[in-house]
C-alpha cells in the first residue's frame, strides 16, 4: 500500500514511531498532486517548497526529541476561502487573483500550531456559491469517479483531493451543505460542525450567519482528528462558542446500543434516485443491527428550507460582498473599454463607473446572480415581504429539528436526491442547481451539525452518501455513528478507477 493510500490516522501513527518521516510523507502527497491535479483540477495553488521545508522543520524537531503537535507532518488541503499568509487567498475568483491576506485564518493558525504540513489550497465554486464546482474563475473540478461529472459544491476541490488521494485531510467551509453534499458525491465523510464550534475568522465571508468549517477525509475516525485540531473557542470570532472541546476520538469505539435515529417520511418521495434510496434504506438496516432503533420523524417546515435559504444567503451575500468595490478590495477596472461594451449605460460619474465596471469583471455570473437576488430582497418595500419572512420561516425551521431532538437522537437520509450529476447538466437552470441543496440547507438555518458518509455505489459505479443530523455541539456522537457504521462497511475504502494508481 501506497503512503496515498493509508489514512490520516495510519499516516500519524506510521511518523509518530518513525516508520515515515513528514518529508517523504509530504513527497508523496505532491507527488499525486502533481499526477492528477491537470486532470481534475482540484488545486487552485501548491505550496510544494513550503510543504517541503515545513516537514523537513519537523523531522528535525521530532529527531531531536521536541514536543509537536497532534498532526506533526501530515498534509492538510485547505480550501481557497481561508486566509493564508504564504499562499494567494482567491476564493476561486477574479476578483480576488492572487491577493495574498495579511494574516492566517484562525483556523489556518491552529493547523500551523498542530504542526500539520499545509500544501495547497483546493479549488471551489466562486465564493462558496454553487453546487458542482463549476463555478470557480480558474476552471471547473472533476468527479474523480467520473470525470465527466461534477464533484459537488462548493467544497469541490477538498472532495477530490480527498477521493484522488491527493491529501489525506482537507478543509472545507459548509453554507447550505458545501461539505457534505461533495462528501456524498465524491465518496468520502465530511462533517459540518455546530454554527460556532469551528471560528470563522479568516474565513472569507459569503453568508455570515450560514457559514461554517468543517473537515473533510476518508473516514469519521480521521475527521475526528482534524475537527480535534481545528475546534475551539476564538475571542476574535464573536460568533465562537465558548465552550470547551471534547476528545472526539474518546468515544468512537462505544457501540450504538440505545441510539435513537430518525427517518423523514418526506424525504423518499418523488425525485429521489431509486438507487439512492435502496442504499440509503439499507443504512437504516445497518444501524438497526448495529443496535439503534430507527423512529418516524417529521420536520414540517422542511419544504421551505431552499426558498428560505436562498433569499437569507443571498441576502448576507449583497451585505459581505459589497466591499469588493475596485476602491477598497478586489480587482479594479483598468480604465479600457472593449469595442463590445456588453450593454452598460452611460455612468453618473468616472467613480461610479469604476465600482461597476470593476464589479462586472471581477464577479462571475452565479455571484453577481445572488448579490442581485439579495439586494433585492434587501431594498426598500421588499425587505419586510422577502428577507424578514424567511427569518421568521427560518425559526420555525429551527425548531423542528428541535422538536424531532425530543423523539431521536439523531436524524438519517439522503445527502442529495441523485448521485453525482454531469458536467453542464444544471447551469442553464440555476433552480434545479439550487435544489441540489434539498436535504442539507436545514442543518444551517437550524444551526446544527451534520455528517455525510459513503453508503454505497450505484450500479454505474458513482458514490451514495448518507447524512446525520445532530443537535448543537453533538459532533461527538455523530462521528461515533458515522464511524461505526463503517466499522462493518467498506465503502470508506472504495477507490476510483478512473485515475491512474
Amino acid at each position: 500500500m501506497s503512503l496515498t493510500d493509508r489514512s490520516a490516522t495510519d499516516l500519524i501513527a506510521a511518523l509518530r514511531n518513525g516508520e515515515i518521516t513528514a518529508v517523504a510523507c509530504t513527497e508523496a502527497f505532491l507527488t499525486r498532486i502533481e499526477a492528477t491535479n491537470p486532470t481534475l483540477n482540484a488545486f487552485l495553488s501548491v505550496n510544494g517548497e513550503g510543504a517541503l521545508a515545513e516537514a523537513a522543520r519537523i523531522d528535525a524537531a521530532r529527531a531531536a526529541g521536541k514536543p509537536l503537535g497532534p498532526l506533526a507532518g501530515l498534509p492538510v488541503a485547505v480550501k481557497d476561502v481561508l486566509c493564508t499568509t504564504d499562499q494567494p487567498t482567491t476564493c476561486a475568483s477574479k476578483m480576488l487573483r492572487g491577493f495574498r491576506p495579511p494574516y492566517d485564518a484562525d483556523v489556518v493558525r491552529r493547523l500551523r500550531e498542530a504542526d500539520a504540513v499545509l500544501i495547497g489550497k483546493t479549488n471551489m465554486d466562486e465564493f462558496a456559491m454553487g453546487g458542482s464546482n463549476e463555478n470557480s474563475a480558474y476552471g471547473l473540478v472533476r468527479n474523480p469517479w467520473d470525470l465527466d461529472r461534477a464533484p459537488g459544491g462548493s467544497s469541490g476541490g477538498s472532495a477530490a483531493a480527498i477521493a484522488a488521494d491527493m491529501a489525506p485531510l482537507a478543509i472545507g467551509s459548509d453554507t447550505g451543505g458545501s461539505i457534505r453534499q461533495p462528501a456524498g458525491l465524491c465518496g468520502i465523510t465530511g462533517l459540518k460542525p455546530t454554527y460556532g464550534r469551528v471560528s470563522r475568522r479568516g474565513l472569507v465571508a459569503f453568508s455570515s450567519s450560514l457559514d461554517q468549517i468543517g473537515p473533510m477525509a476518508r473516514s469519521a475516525a480521521d475527521c475526528s482528528l482534524l475537527l480535534q485540531a481545528i475546534a475551539g473557542h476564538d475571542p476574535g470570532d464573536s460568533t465562537s462558542l465558548a465552550v470547551a472541546v471534547p476528545n472526539y476520538t474518546a468515544e468512537l469505539d462505544k457501540p450504538l446500543n440505545g441510539l435513537r435515529i430518525g427517518r423523514v417520511a418526506a424525504h423518499f418521495g418523488p425525485g429521489l434516485d431509486p438507487e439512492v434510496a435502496e442504499h440509503v434504506e439499507a443504512t437504516f438496516t445497518a444501524y438497526e443491527a448495529a443496535g439503534a432503533t430507527i423512529h418516524e420523524v417529521e420536520l414540517p417546515h422542511a419544504a421551505h428550507g431552499v426558498p428560505t435559504y436562498y433569499l437569507i444567503a443571498p441576502s448576507e451575500a449583497s451585505s459581505n460582498l459589497a466591499r469588493y468595490d475596485g476602491a477598497h478590495y478586489g480587482h479594479r477596472w483598468d480604465g479600457s473599454r472593449p469595442p463590445d461594451d456588453g450593454g452598460m449605460a452611460d455612468f453618473d460619474s468616472p467613480l461610479v463607473e469604476m465600482y461597476c465596471r470593476s464589479r462586472a469583471e471581477g464577479f462571475g455570473p452565479e455571484v453577481k446572480r445572488r448579490i442581485m437576488l439579495g439586494t433585492y430582497a434587501l431594498s426598500a418595500g421588499y425587505y419586510e415581504a422577502y428577507y424578514a419572512k424567511a427569518l421568521r420561516v427560518r425559526r420555525l425551521i429551527r425548531q423542528d429539528f428541535l422538536d424531532a431532538f425530543e423523539q431521536v437522537d439523531l436524524i438519517g437520509g439522503p445527502v442529495s436526491a441523485t448521485p453525482a450529476f454531469k458536467l453542464g447538466e444544471k447551469t442553464e437552470n440555476p433552480v434545479a442547481m439550487y435544489l441540489v441543496d434539498l436535504y442539507t440547507v436545514g442543518t444551517n438555518l437550524a444551526g446544527i451539525g451534520g455528517i455525510s458518509f459513503p453508503c454505497g455505489f450505484t450500479a454505474g459505479g458513482l458514490p451514495v452518501g448518507f447524512q446525520l443530523q445532530g443537535p448543537a455541539l453533538s459532533e461527538p456522537l455523530l462521528l461515533r455513528a458515522a464511524h461505526q457504521y463503517q466499522q462493518t462497511t467498506d465503502w470508506h475504502h472504495r477507490r476510483t478507477a478512473a485515475l491512474p494508481a
